[in-house]
């Protein structure tokens, strides 16, 4: 059985896309859920674009992790063993591609290419269905999942943009489609300059995927385990080949000596304004055994130990110990040599790293405990 997985914070651009990865094959069965108040899973079942069935489920836990073991995983698994050729699982707001992976890997078993191991079941496609219109908006906004209301978990303190910038670097396929606000225009939303700009910014956030568009072909079979994982890895650079020539634009810096803790956080407010993405793994002289992710979306930055640099010698493709850096902004905000002249300035000076550790001042960020 094939299976399609899709995540999405607009429930028309959901369904849109749905109906879309549907028709790809014959026999295709679309199961849409949604975690409601009070921890009330609803699941309607699609084939043929009607609705076969509506069912309730009310969750102990009412959580986006047992909303995906307890009704999504097991809804798959009824449809594999009744020989349904595939199936699209339209995700609930707030449930990532990679927590499907997960439990699914955790039934079946999947091997790197997303192939059960244990059952005749295959991934597809990773997609994420999002309004061209309402994407800059949504990596702007401060309130989280759940005070924005497009989640019912509590516990949820994602925003908006961390959300979807996390499913395109895991998505192989991103579905431009109008959503909930495009309704209500007059016009159609592909003609907004709201619509031509987010669309360039998407592509600028995942280069690496196939963006659809409601008049484009489109064919499935694009999921790559191994490449959606190293994408998804906090800490990670990937930067677009195209240069500063659009609406948005990708700076990259790296840099060979450890940062200044004390000079970095007075860097960081420069360092992250304007930015709609900052990524990447930092060296930081107060914790130098430890590499510091740093990932920023919109008007939120935060920093995470993703264990010790490798002692073993370099191999193609492992990180080693620099600190590397990418920032993606509207194009006419980036500054190429303020970008790099900034984060230079945060390396420990020759005459730094000859005193020793002891000459660094206290560490703001408590990096040294991480």
């Amino acid at each position: 059985m094939h299976v399609s997985l899709l995540s999405s914070l607009d429930p028309q651009c959901r369904g849109t896309a749905a109906a879309r990865l549907a028709a790809t094959h014959p026999g295709s069965i679309v199961l849409q859920h949604d975690l409601l108040d009070g921890g009330v899973v609803l699941r309607q079942t699609y084939d043929g674009g009607r609705l076969a069935e509506r069912a309730h489920a009310t969750l102990e836990h009412g959580c986006l992790t047992c909303t995906v073991r307890l009704d999504v995983v097991p809804a798959i698994e009824r449809h594999l063993e009744a020989g349904t050729p595939h199936v699209v699982a339209a995700l609930p707001a707030g449930v990532s591609v990679g927590m499907v992976l997960a439990a699914l890997g955790e039934a079946f078993g999947l091997d790197p290419q997303g192939h059960g191991i244990h059952a005749p079941l295959r991934i597809d496609t990773a997609a994420l269905a999002v309004d061209p219109s309402a994407l800059e908006d949504s990596i702007w906004e401060r309130g989280t999942l759940f005070e924005s209301s497009l989640t019912s978990s509590p516990g949820d303190d994602r925003t908006p943009g961390e959300f979807l910038v996390g499913e395109l670097a895991a998505a192989d396929t991103a579905f431009a489609v109008p959503g909930l606000a495009a309704s209500l225009l007059a016009t159609g939303a592909e003609s907004t300059p709201a619509w031509a700009r987010g669309t360039e910014l998407l592509s600028e956030l995942a280069p690496h995927a196939a963006v659809v568009r409601p008049d484009d072909d489109y064919r499935p079979g694009c999921f790559d385990g191994p490449e959606a994982a190293a994408r998804s890895r906090r800490g990670e650079v990937r930067v677009p080949a195209a240069g500063l020539s659009g609406r948005f634009g990708t700076l990259h810096h790296r840099l060979e000596r450890p940062l200044h803790p004390a000079r970095l956080r007075e860097a960081l407010p420069e360092l992250a304004a304007g930015s709609h993405w900052l990524r990447g793994r930092l060296w930081v002289a107060s914790a130098p055994g430890q590499r510091i992710a740093i990932s920023g979306v919109g008007p939120r930055v935060w920093f995470e130990s993703t264990g010790p640099w490798p002692d073993a010698p370099e191999v193609p493709g492992a990180p080693r110990r620099c600190t590397e850096v990418a920032v993606t902004a509207d194009a006419e905000d980036l500054d190429a040599d303020g970008f790099r002249g900034l984060l230079d300035g945060c390396q420990l000076t020759p005459a730094e790293i000859a005193a020793g550790p002891g000459a660094l001042a206290a560490d703001p960020f408590g990096f040294a405990d991480s």
